[in-house]
């Protein structure tokens, strides 16, 4: 990578996102994070700055369930760079009951997938103007568990789910960024632009914050070294840092090997691939959320 990238990450106040904005200012990098909480913002830009004083961190703040939020950050951070090296779309969360958004749309599907979708294409000039840049998209083998896809029924379902029905909605949402992934890697050739997607693998991070045992799983999980957040933070940090990344596109990457991953079907069907793209695009059109497409 070229001396002091711009890179941007989403989730970055905690967990694998935090780890891995640490791990890139320890190399130089300029960071550029989302967060809502100016609270959390502030923790995690003096966690770093203790780590790294001579490090640039600056944040963009608004909800990332909120898509005419994530709109106005991807302007406001495309205004404010006009290159960009490197995007990180590493926010999520697993629900455990169905929150809907004021604009009217499932919180999961809408923070992980609809948000990063949008946030892409809002820094898309910012990404091409680099040359050279990297989109890394972080989904997970959870998605084999994706229950049935319907098209575009999905993106505006907001059908009430159980704690157990959670997980195929959790799942279909990281199908989608691996789907997501691989067409975004074709529309975009000829951009220099690589856009590769990640199975962070079982992290304790964050885990099923919603549960009321959580913390006591988390506690048990760390004594006995299972769900060591460092890894899944090492497969996004290579995708980004790695030159052998660069030289692919459309790619999904596992934990530990760095290895790619065949996604279950239809995660590698082009056709299936082209129509999320575009019931994507036609909703998000509809709801006046696309300022340009290319």
């Amino acid at each position: 990578m070229m001396a002091n990238p711009i890179v941007v990450i989403t989730g970055g106040t905690s967990g694998l996102g935090q780890l891995v904005a640490i791990e890139l200012a320890k190399r130089g990098t300029h960071l550029v994070m989302t967060a809502r909480s100016k609270d959390r913002a502030e923790a995690t830009k003096k966690i770093i700055k203790d780590m790294i004083p001579s490090t640039k961190v600056d944040f963009f703040f608004g909800d990332l369930s909120l898509m005419k939020d994530v709109r106005r950050m991807g302007n406001e951070i495309s205004t404010a760079y006009p290159k960009i090296d490197v995007l990180l779309n590493n926010a999520g969360l697993h629900a455990f009951e169905q929150r809907v958004t004021s604009e009217g749309f499932a919180e999961m599907i809408a923070v992980n997938y609809l948000a990063p979708w949008l946030l892409t294409h809002a820094l898309q000039h910012s990404l091409k103007n680099a040359g050279s840049a990297r989109i890394v998209n972080v989904a997970s083998e959870a998605s084999r568990n994706h229950g049935e896809l319907k098209l575009p029924e999905d993106l505006t379902n907001i059908a009430p789910f159980t704690s157990r029905g959670s997980s195929a909605i959790y799942g279909k949402t990281k199908l989608y960024n691996i789907m997501f992934t691989g067409e975004l890697a074709r529309q975009w050739t000829g951009t220099g632009i690589s856009v590769n997607a990640l199975n962070p693998g079982f992290n304790v991070t964050g885990l099923g914050r919603e549960l009321w045992f959580a913390s006591m799983l988390e506690r048990f999980l760390n004594f006995f070294h299972i769900g060591d957040p460092r890894r899944g933070a090492d497969i996004m940090t290579r995708l980004i840092v790695d030159p052998q990344y660069q030289a692919v596109t459309g790619g999904y990457f596992n934990v530990g090997t760095g290895h790619s991953i065949v996604p279950v079907d239809p995660g590698g069907d082009i056709a299936m691939q082209n129509k999320l793209w575009n019931c994507t695009k036609e909703l998000l059109q509809q709801r006046g959320l696309l300022n340009y497409m290319t």
